[in-house]
């Protein structure tokens, strides 16, 4: 059986989800996603040798910045008071991988404000690096992860 789409009305129409009945709990989304390039470029990154500056940092702050501006961004999602967010970096042996985690008590998931950091983080650090390696990729944006639990837990 097909799960019908929620941002949809009886007539088809576009509509935000009403989620006014919904109670509050602990929401938790994990997303992830790479970027590939070269191998100079990830060690400039590594020793900080990029002209722009700190492209971790600066990466994690864009994707902290990101995930609390998503309901402005993406047309339908909730505006939601996020508790925490989190921007982490890994190297892999062909780029940087970029996870993020965001909580909130609300009444609606926090998984678009995830993949949002994740998002911006990436393309931060293509924004720092692209005078470098013009062949950097984008990619593997995923969520791994999305929980809610009840406050009374």
């Amino acid at each position: 059986m097909t799960k019908a789409f929620t941002h949809l009305n009886r007539e088809n129409d576009v509509t935000m989800v009403d989620v006014s009945h919904k109670a509050k709990q602990l929401r938790i989304a994990v997303a992830q996603g790479h970027i590939r390039m070269t191998a100079e470029t990830i060690e400039r990154i590594r020793e900080q040798k990029i002209i722009k500056g700190n492209v971790l940092t600066t990466a994690k702050i864009a994707g902290i910045m990101a995930a609390k501006k998503t309901s402005e961004l993406i047309p339908l999602c909730h505006p939601i008071n996020l508790e925490f967010i989190g921007v982490e970096f890994s190297f892999s042996q062909t780029g940087v991988i970029a996870t993020s985690t965001v909580k909130a008590i609300d009444v609606t998931g926090v998984e678009m404000e995830a993949l949002t950091a994740v998002s911006v983080a990436l393309l931060t650090i293509y924004d720092m690096c692209k005078a470098v390696d013009k062949q950097m990729v984008m990619g593997e944006i995923r969520l791994l992860n999305k929980e809610k639990h009840d406050l009374s837990d």
